[in-house]
């Protein structure tokens, strides 16, 4: 239980942040950038974090659920588990959010799949220390 509270909790909110750095970026807001234009990054991002969790609390959990899955195999040690949710995460934000906007290419393909990425593996990596696998029996 603890594994997906987790991903509830640190998914959609670093999920959300990273999308609107991806979003900005694209978009080429962060050309001129000051500490005004910082702060007004900060202020999008807490006005619609209840946004962020509505839609992003569904993926955090298939993400969750595929983590848990592979925590109960064995063979498979922590690292590599790691990995693997990273890179299923990566391909699924890539699909969900890659064709948004008029830009295509590399920078595009890689800001999206972090959107992911960084999320699945840290709160993998934090579920590995604070929610261990329990056996059967």
């Amino acid at each position: 239980m603890k594994r997906y509270l987790i991903f509830a909790i640190l998914g959609p909110l670093l999920g959300g942040f990273l999308l609107l750095i991806a979003t900005t970026v694209m978009s080429g807001y962060w050309n001129e950038t000051d500490l005004k234009e910082v702060q007004k990054i900060f202020v999008v991002l807490f006005s619609t974090l209840q946004y962020t969790y509505l839609f992003g609390i569904l993926p955090a959990m298939a993400i969750a659920a595929v983590d848990d899955i592979l925590c109960h195999v064995k063979r498979i040690n922590p690292t590599v588990r790691m990995l693997m949710v990273g890179a299923i995460a990566f391909a699924a934000a890539e699909l969900l959010y890659g064709s948004r906007g008029a830009d295509s290419g590399a920078l595009q393909f890689i800001l999206y799949g972090m959107v992911g990425l960084v999320p699945a593996m840290l709160s993998s990596r934090l579920a590995q220390d604070h929610a261990p696998a329990k056996g059967p029996g």
